[in-house]
């Protein structure tokens, strides 16, 4: 097990800023997820950890030891790339113990190490196929035994799943959590799906445009993101500007909702507020709205198993602003497209955002 401390890490490329001056510290055995969009750094910042990019200035520590100087090799460290990248004319076994050959283990220990991972994998019965008579999915996974076989102290996986099907890859990051809580190898995994990060990760580094916006545990990101990007970013949410007025937020049309009493310190400043789509409750229309709820009308109903989400528009503000509200299927059918609706919370269920820090974001 080891740390890593990625310390003032910058790079740019042709006068672009793909980096800016960038911190991050992981605990031992920690899995993190670097999460954002396209070009936001996320797999630059992982190769300069890797050692395959020299940053333009920082420094990265593994185990409390500046590796920033050192190749690749010297670093102690396993990656799993996008593409499979085995070894075609090796069968599984040898492409696992590949790494122990190099370093000069003896035949018996390679051969015992690559049984063991690959055991640790589900391949076991598949030791002896070659690459081009597994599945995606095996092949990953070897690919996977492959990068521990070198008992690494860091684990990095770049975009690991994103070439495989839906049902494969929801089955394989669930494999990859619990091969490294049984291997309790520090691990950095760089994706661009956010259902991915928010399962499988001890915290989510969320990253735009070369910085680091927020790093919290899922929970956290998702229930308090730092600013307008993360909260738009991770999951679903509906958008409700306005100005914060005590405890509550003032509509563009005068009706005052109700906020956690945490929006207070910003009152009489430009907020908006987000909210969740399990926390937005409907009733159909009765004549009148009561305090504390909007008007809206229905727009679509999207049938998702046992959740329907409604999407919801609101006639009387921004064109912008939107709700939506999750519901079960068996409830459903009282809101269809069209039906005019009031849309209800708890207090300390919206997120209130002050638009300047929005925009400096």
């Amino acid at each position: 097990m080891a740390t890593v401390e990625a310390r003032g890490v910058s790079k740019s490329y042709q006068g672009r800023t793909v980096l800016a001056s960038l911190d991050l510290d992981m605990g031992e055995a920690e899995l993190i997820c670097l999460l954002g969009p396209s070009g936001c750094g996320k797999t630059t910042l992982l190769r300069i950890i890797a050692g395959f990019i020299t940053p333009d200035t920082g420094t990265v520590h593994v185990g409390g030891r500046d590796v920033t100087a050192l190749p690749p090799a010297a670093r102690k460290m396993g990656m799993v790339f996008q593409a499979y990248s085995l070894f075609p004319n090796m069968t599984a076994l040898d492409n696992v113990r590949f790494g122990p050959r190099v370093a000069g283990q003896a035949k018996t220990e390679q051969v015992k190490r690559a049984g063991e991972l690959l055991d640790l994998v589900g391949l076991a019965q598949h030791r002896d196929k070659y690459p081009h008579q597994m599945s995606g999915g095996q092949q990953q996974r070897v690919a996977l035994a492959r990068a521990l076989a070198v008992r690494p102290d860091v684990l990095l996986l770049d975009e690991p799943l994103s070439a495989l099907d839906a049902k494969v890859r929801l089955q394989l990051r669930e494999e990859i959590r619990r091969i490294q809580r049984e291997t309790k190898v520090t691990t950095v995994l760089v994706t661009h799906d956010q259902e991915e990060a928010l399962s499988i990760s001890d915290r989510v580094a969320v990253m735009n445009g070369g910085k680091l916006l927020q790093v919290a545990t899922p929970s956290v990101i998702y229930r308090q993101p730092a600013d307008a990007f993360v909260a738009r970013f991770i999951g679903l949410a509906g958008i409700l500007p306005g100005v914060a007025e005590g405890a509550a937020v003032r509509m563009s049309n005068g009706t005052i909702l109700p906020a956690d009493a945490a929006v207070a310190h910003q009152s009489g400043r430009s907020v908006e507020m987000f909210l969740r789509p399990e926390h937005v409750r409907l009733q159909r229309m009765n004549g009148h709205v009561p305090p504390g709820a909007l008007a809206a009308d229905v727009q679509e109903a999207t049938f998702l198993g046992s959740l329907t989400r409604v999407r919801l528009r609101l006639p009387e503000l921004p064109d912008h602003a939107g709700l939506w509200a999750d519901m079960p299927s068996e409830h459903a059918a009282d809101f269809a497209p069209g039906q005019r609706v009031t849309a209800h919370w708890h207090e300390t269920s919206p997120h209130v955002i002050a638009v300047e820090a929005a925009q400096a974001s």
